[in-house]
C-alpha cells in the first residue's frame, strides 16, 4: 500500500514516515499543499494523511479538489484543529477520519488498519487462500498456521497480488504499489522479489505464474 503524507513538521513528518515504513507501508512525504496536490495528479495513492495546517495550500482546499475531481482516495486528517466545528468540516468536506494532534502512533495505525480493511478486504479480517492466511488488521501471513518469514515488500506484494487472486498484476502496479520517492524499485527488483516470495510459497501449493513482458499472476486455490 502506497501513503502520500502531506505534513509540514519535519520532525513529525519524520517519525510517521520511517514508523509507517517500518510496519511495510510505502510512503512519500511532502510538505506542504501544492506539492500535495502535485502529487496526487501523478501518481494513484492508495491514502492520503493530510495535515490542515499546510503552506502554500491549506489541507481543506487540498482535500476540496480531490473531491471535486471525483477521487475515491482515502483521506485521514491529521491536524491540531481539534474543535468539533472543524471536525465536522474535514469530514464534510470528504475526509473518511479525522485524528487530532498529539496522537498515539498505535491509534493512527489502527485507523489505517480499519480504513484499508473495509475499503480493500470489505471489513474481512482474514483472507484465506489455501494453506495461506493473510491477517488484514495486522498484515501478518501465516503458512499451515505459522508465520511466513516475509520481508515488508514480499508482504506488499503479496498483498496485491491477494486482491486479484486469477487476475494479472501487471509490474507498474506493483513498482508503484511497493515504491517511494527514496527508493524507486525497478522492474528487476520487483522480479528479485517474485522470485524470493515464490521459493518461499511454493512448498505450500501456491504458485504465483508470470506472464512474459506483463505482470504476476496468484493462481486461483484448487
Amino acid at each position: 500500500m502506497r501513503i502520500l503524507l502531506a505534513e509540514d513538521d519535519e520532525f513529525l513528518q519524520e517519525a510517521l514516515k520511517l514508523g509507517l515504513e517500518n510496519i511495510g507501508y510505502a510512503v512519500d512525504a511532502v510538505t506542504n499543499g501544492m506539492q500535495a496536490h502535485n502529487a496526487l495528479k501523478d501518481i494513484d495513492y492508495d491514502l492520503l494523511l493530510l495535515d490542515l495546517g499546510l503552506p502554500l495550500l491549506d489541507g481543506t482546499e487540498v482535500l476540496t479538489a480531490i473531491r471535486k475531481k471525483g477521487q475515491i482516495l482515502p483521506v485521514i486528517i491529521i491536524t491540531a484543529r481539534d474543535s468539533v466545528e472543524d471536525k465536522i468540516t474535514g469530514l464534510d468536506l470528504g475526509a473518511n477520519d479525522y485524528i487530532t494532534k498529539p496522537f498515539d502512533f498505535r491509534e493512527l495505525e489502527a485507523r489505517i488498519r480499519a480504513l484499508f480493511r473495509k475499503d480493500v478486504w470489505n471489513n474481512r479480517m482474514e483472507i484465506i487462500h489455501g494453506p495461506l492466511a493473510f491477517i488484514t488488521n495486522s498484515r501478518e501471513v501465516l503458512l499451515n498456521g505459522e508465520p511466513a518469514d516475509l520481508t515488508p515488500r514480499e508482504v506488499a506484494v503479496l498483498e496485491l497480488l491477494l486482491q486479484k487472486v486469477g487476475r494479472l498484476v501487471s509490474k507498474r502496479v506493483l513498482v508503484e504499489q511497493v515504491a517511494n520517492w527514496d527508493d524507486e524499485p525497478t522492474d528487476n527488483a520487483i522480479e528479485i522479489t517474485i522470485h524470493r516470495l515464490r521459493k518461499k510459497l511454493e512448498s505450500s501449493g501456491i504458485h504465483i505464474n508470470t506472464v512474459r513482458g506483463f505482470g504476476y499472476v496468484l493462481e486461483e486455490w484448487q
